[in-house]
């Protein structure tokens, strides 16, 4: 059976203090919050360790990014073994801001995620359509190619590692967000691609978050929907109350 699961993108925010701090209060709060799903905190590489020395098992930490080289002479990268070897456990990939501003493509992506996985991560795997192709009609198939461009060379096994983020971009940072039924129409699509190359079961037990301006506000309408299995969640991941109202929207 796949897992509900409420994962925080921090992205560029907080100082390592502030972080620190942040985490921190997260873990208590999820002590006694008696979670119906998995929870993750995805931040900064400069946080990691920090943040995993403050956190119990119960709270999952991940990376925002990781290289697409093992190691070597690239300047500023940190590779998945880095980000394996401080604790963490997961790491996002693919999400629109990589994709936009530093230009990854799918090609780019296959690399990080053989080598995420080579060192024991689980991505968080992010596809999405921008405004223009949500209005164009196109956003079916503009989120299949992403899916089957940079995941369709992986094994069942290995696929069934991956969590799935929809994030519809033009609901990012801007207030926007997809209706409980549009986010179901693109999950229940995206449940339905992977069906048809790795069959039901495969399809059934894999994870499929929303994201994209996710609130303590909607997150009860749309993780009732039955194809989504939560969010990543953005700028309200960044306040405990928020983060935690999030989570539960899962009783």
């Amino acid at each position: 059976m796949r897992k509900n699961i409420v994962a925080g993108n921090w992205k560029m925010n907080t100082t390592l203090p502030e972080g620190v701090a942040l985490a921190k209060e997260v873990n208590e709060a999820l002590k006694g919050a008696n979670a119906k799903c998995d929870v993750i905190v995805c931040v900064p590489f400069t946080h990691l360790a920090s943040v995993k020395a403050v956190i119990d098992s119960e709270l999952g930490l991940g990376a925002e990014n990781c290289a697409d080289h093992a190691s070597g002479a690239y300047t500023g990268e940190v590779s998945a073994a880095m980000v394996a070897s401080t604790g963490a456990g997961y790491v996002i990939l693919g999400h629109s801001e990589r994709r936009q501003y530093y230009r990854e493509d799918s090609a780019v992506l296959r690399e990080k995620l053989a080598l995420a996985l080579a060192n024991g991560l689980r991505p968080i795997f992010c596809v999405g359509e921008v405004l223009e192709q949500r209005e164009d009609g196109s956003y079916n198939d503009v989120v299949k190619v992403q899916i089957e461009e940079a995941l369709f060379h992986l094994g069942a096994e290995d696929f069934g590692k991956i969590i799935l983020a929809y994030e519809p971009v033009w609901a990012i940072g801007t207030g926007k967000t997809a209706t409980a039924e549009q986010a179901e129409d693109m999950h229940a699509h995206i449940r339905s691609v992977i069906a048809a190359k790795y069959g039901n079961e495969v399809a059934d037990n894999t994870s499929i978050l929303y994201g994209g301006s996710c609130k303590p506000s909607n997150a009860r309408e749309i993780f009732a929907k039955p194809n989504v299995d939560g969010g990543l969640i953005g700028g309200a991941a960044l306040k405990c109350a928020d983060f935690m109202g999030i989570v539960a929207a899962f009783d």
